[in-house]
């Protein structure tokens, strides 16, 4: 197994603050490296203080200049609010001076603020994501093409230089929903599914992913994004994490998120609730049994740790560093 950090800034504060909340989180990537971690992840949002710096690749150049062997991430891009064209342009420039380091992660995006920012119609998302993805692909071939579609006509493109990876950086599709593990698998070179979702319910994403992957002719490559924490006995990670994660989680109910449909109030995601089918979290033995366990129900061979929730404010810079080197020193060795 392989495993990433999932990064953002805890409820973003502004001028000199933000500017200290930012070298904490490259502080946070060069000791995941030390530690052992392959790879460390940013998402995007956009109008609301939820951690998440609204480019992604910017702060993923800046962890790639300060570290030598980690892979920098998106988790997830929100592809139909960029062109296509602007975007492979952007990967292939952070992957050339990264010497191959980069995994684009995409995702359709849930959060009506998001495309209200840029004048985009959220019932063209499922289109724009498809036909982004086409061009992407080609942009990567290093080849002319042209391309007419419902949403991009171009004529006679051809981006230079190619990428540094061969054929071309990974290309992962993230969701939370049947047809979505499906278009993945159609269309990616790796299914991320969230890290709120249950066990049984990831289970049937990676199932529906798997097939269809499969029938595309593609490999499947499984990456789970997961909830986590550990520390030196499960009461200490409970009373770390647990207040963080169920205020982040409540947060995604009030806005609709589909992990989330089955609970009717906001009362009822409670720790005891929601950490047996989420969570990974406990001490070093407890949650290297935990993903075990996941990998034997999903197959899935790359995690990605959520230690920070930003719509909580926490946990601390430095409870977050002492969580990865307690990772890389007494779990990550120990999952095979």
């Amino acid at each position: 197994m392989k495993f990433g950090l999932y990064s953002s800034i805890a409820d973003p504060p502004a001028g000199e603050n933000l500017a200290r909340s930012v070298e904490e989180v490259m502080d946070e990537a060069q000791l995941a490296e030390e530690q052992g971690f392959d790879s460390c992840f940013f998402g995007e949002h956009h109008q609301d203080r939820d951690g998440f710096l609204p480019s992604p690749l910017i702060v993923a150049t800046a962890v790639a200049a300060r570290t030598k062997r980690l892979k920098v991430g998106t988790s997830v891009i929100l592809l139909p609010l960029h062109h296509p064209v602007q975007l492979a342009e952007d990967v292939v420039t952070l992957d050339i001076v990264s010497s191959g380091r980069i995994i684009l992660g995409v995702g359709l995006g849930y959060q009506p603020a998001d495309f209200r920012a840029f004048g985009i119609p959220m019932e063209n998302r499922v289109g724009l994501l498809e036909e982004g993805i086409e061009i992407i692909r080609n942009c990567w071939t290093g080849k002319p093409f042209s391309f007419n579609g419902k949403h991009f006509q171009l004529d006679e493109v051809q981006v230079l230089p190619p990428p540094f990876q061969k054929p071309s950086p990974p290309l992962w599709i993230g969701a939370s929903t049947p047809r979505g593990a499906r278009r993945a698998g159609r269309l990616a070179d790796g299914f991320v599914a969230g890290p709120s979702t249950g066990m049984e319910a990831t289970a049937r994403l990676v199932e529906a992913y798997r097939q269809a992957a499969i029938q595309a002719g593609r490999e499947p490559r499984v990456v789970l994004m997961r909830d986590a924490w550990v520390a030196s006995s499960r009461a200490e990670a409970e009373a770390v994490y647990g207040p963080e994660v169920t205020a982040a989680y409540k947060y995604y109910w009030r806005n609709g998120l589909t992990e989330f449909q089955s609970i009717e109030s906001e009362a009822e995601l409670t720790l005891e609730r929601v950490a047996p089918q989420r969570l990974i979290l406990g001490d070093p033995e407890e949650c290297v049994g935990e993903f075990l366990r996941w990998k034997e129900a999903t197959g899935a061979d790359y995690f990605l740790l959520r230690l920070r929730h930003a719509h909580s404010g926490g946990p601390s810079h430095e409870k977050i560093m002492g969580a990865i080197k307690l990772f890389g020193e007494s779990v990550l060795p120990f999952c095979e």
